[in-house]
């Protein structure tokens, strides 16, 4: 196996992560922009992508173009979007673009607003597709592309990854091999950073989750805008009680189709105002906890 599970972690006693400021939570906020580069008949794959919209399924026969689907996506990008950057702007709080290469090149102003806004990009790959449907040279050209991509429309490449769903047992070696990441987000194991071991040298690795995701509202998890705040509430509330004396981060993550709705982006607006009347709460990007966990807990 090229891929070794650690079943155990921190245990019982996980570091003091030390926060700015003795916050006793890090909540780092993740908008997946993914629309432009899903699968597509225009892209020659055959097929229309439909997951993570509102349609569980589609009357359209496979293999023929889903135009509604396609639209659905096209709401995250020509509305939905803009709106969680507004909600997130008048509030002043930053957030990490998890951003696929391609999805960004289609929409340049997007990318324009994300780098003016100074949030950081954390690629998620060159196209929304799983990399663990590549073969190790594919993947590794995918990896390639993704960077001289993203440093084109956004002027910095990008220092953190995180694939579609879950990495293929090649992803994490290959992001290491590449040399220029400082962690990747390929994981759900973990409230905190920790580092693993990849050939031989040590490796950063910032969890994600799919707990506090906006996914919900596609499976039946989440029926309404007070289920999603409920949830996210609790979590939030959980994590700021163990952080009076072992702090953690706590992500979340936004889609611009699913978030960037009306209904569904007032959530996100009262999630934001209940945690922000909290003190001794860092809201922060991505890129700045894997900067502070490398400098603050450096690799043994």
């Amino acid at each position: 196996m090229t891929h070794v599970r650690d079943l155990i972690g921190y245990g019982a006693h996980p570091p003091d992560p030390k926060w700015p400021g003795g916050a006793r939570v890090a909540v780092n906020f993740v908008l997946n922009y993914e629309e432009g580069s899903e699968y597509n008949i225009g892209d020659g794959d055959g097929k229309s992508e439909l997951f993570l919209t509102e349609m569980a399924t589609s009357p359209v026969p496979n293999g023929e173009r889903d135009l509604a689907a396609e639209s659905m996506f096209e709401y995250g990008s020509r509305a939905g979007f803009w709106r969680i950057m507004r909600i997130f702007a008048e509030r002043g709080l930053p957030m990490t673009i998890f951003g696929c290469a391609l999805a960004l090149e289609r929409n340049q102003p997007a990318a324009t607003a994300i780098a003016r806004a100074g949030y950081d990009i954390c690629c998620h790959g060159w196209r929304w597709i799983e990399h663990y449907k590549l073969d190790e040279a594919e993947e590794r050209e995918h990896i390639r592309k993704a960077i001289i991509s993203l440093k084109q429309t956004t002027g910095d490449r990008p220092l953190g990854w995180y694939c579609r769903y879950g990495p293929s047992v090649n992803t994490r070696r290959l992001v290491a091999e590449e040399g220029g990441f400082l962690y990747d987000s390929d994981a759900y194991n973990d409230d905190l950073p920790y580092y693993t071991q990849v050939d031989g040298k040590p490796h950063l690795v910032v969890p994600y989750s799919q707990t506090n995701n906006d996914a919900k509202f596609t499976n039946g998890m989440f029926g309404s805008g007070k289920d999603y705040f409920d949830f996210h509430r609790d979590a939030f509330d959980m994590l700021y009680l163990e952080g009076a004396s072992a702090p953690k981060m706590m992500s979340v993550g936004l889609h611009c189709r699913l978030m960037g709705h009306p209904a569904r982006a007032l959530a996100l607006a009262r999630l934001l105002d209940y945690i922000a009347s909290h003190d001794n709460v860092w809201v922060t990007r991505r890129l700045d906890i894997a900067k502070h966990w490398l400098q603050v807990h450096p690799a043994a």
